[in-house]
């Protein structure tokens, strides 16, 4: 592991994202280090996976934007209520650019704590 945390397989990984989700992708990266500067950050599942003891959170980005995947079933239910139009569904939200937009550091920061926080 190197010593900002993220080792290659990761560092390319990110490096390789489109320009247009980078701002996404690295503001969710910001949140969740500043909520667990302790999380490990490993490519799992061909994705960014940051861990915290057993927990893990999954932040992939795709054609749409960025996917976050991790938490225990219902712990997002806070979030999706508050901002029904977001795309759920099998333990995953798909965030868009647009999307993103309107969702507050807070909100997003539930999401963070509902995967990593005991």
């Amino acid at each position: 592991m190197e010593a900002d945390g993220m080792d290659d397989e990761v560092r390319s990984y990110i490096a390789a994202i489109e320009p247009e989700y980078r701002p996404l992708f690295d503001r969710l990266h910001d949140l969740i280090m500043r909520l667990h500067p302790e999380a490990s950050l490993v490519l799992s599942y061909r994705m960014p996976t940051y861990r915290v003891g057993r927990r893990s959170l999954h932040v992939g980005v795709w054609k749409h934007g960025v996917s976050i995947y991790g938490w225990q079933r219902g712990r997002e239910i806070p979030f999706s209520s508050r901002h029904p139009g977001t795309k759920t569904g099998q333990g995953t939200i798909r965030l868009t650019s647009e999307d993103a937009a309107t969702i507050s550091d807070e909100d997003l920061c539930g999401l963070v704590r509902a995967a990593l926080d005991d």
